[in-house]
């Protein structure tokens, strides 16, 4: 996927959804780094993240959660080019690096990240495998996988298919974080906008958000991103 993405920021100089971001994409992505402070106390923490692209979501990581520092990684080097321009000032380290084979000891981090990675990756058992062994706990971020309209648009969405994401069922991704020695914590359903949607439909599902995130059963049917924390059982 490397020669995708670095193709998107020399066309872009960044990602599509974050450069030429669209309101259904601010929502969305706004939406992902809301839940995460929500649910993890990132102040004062060591960050590990994971896929951190052209870094823009890794900025409001260490703007509004305070954390001691951050060190982030990707396998696309354009894109980590310009996320080192956009974070001058930040206490935020980026390297050019594979989820495979991450450079760090064990439990080097509080916290490894790896948000909308593991639907882009041949291997994404072995990124969930070396985040559990280099920090206490992960959070991963994924596509809902079983929302239809998320499965619909990756094969027939433009920008879906060009990236070949492929999202997983949520308890595929538990069964493989329980399988590499890791021990489900917590689990979430949340956000309905969906990403390059016009803007009265973002606007619309914003407005419904609350109440399809509220209810079980719809939120696992019908929410755009499932979010999921676990430790190590080593």
């Amino acid at each position: 996927m490397k020669n995708i993405f670095n193709d998107d920021v020399v066309e872009n100089q960044g990602y599509y959804y974050t450069t030429n971001i669209s309101l259904s994409s601010k929502f969305a992505g706004r939406r992902m780094t809301d839940v995460t402070l929500e649910s993890l106390e990132i102040k004062s923490k060591n960050i590990l993240d994971i896929g951190c692209g052209d870094g823009v979501h890794t900025i409001e990581l260490d703007l509004f959660g305070e954390p001691k520092r951050i060190i982030a990684g990707d396998i696309a080097d354009k894109a980590i080019h310009v996320a080192r321009n956009n974070s001058a000032g930040r206490n935020i380290s980026y390297m050019v690096n594979s989820a495979y084979e991450l450079p760090f000891r064990s439990k080097s981090f509080d916290i490894a990240i790896l948000r909308a990675t593991l639907h882009h990756m041949d291997d994404p058992q072995k990124a969930i495998q070396e985040a559990l062994r280099v920090a206490d706990v992960i959070w991963i971020i994924e596509p809902n996988g079983y929302n239809p309209g998320l499965k619909f648009n990756e094969r027939f969405g433009s920008y879906h298919r060009k990236h070949q994401e492929k999202s997983y069922p949520p308890h595929t991704l538990d069964r493989w974080v329980n399988q590499l020695g890791g021990k489900v914590i917590s689990r979430k359903w949340a956000g309905f906008v969906p990403m390059f949607c016009p803007d009265w439909t973002a606007r619309l599902t914003k407005w419904l958000e609350p109440f399809v995130e509220h209810f079980p059963i719809i939120n696992r049917i019908g929410c755009a991103i499932y979010y999921l924390s676990a430790s190590s059982k080593r």
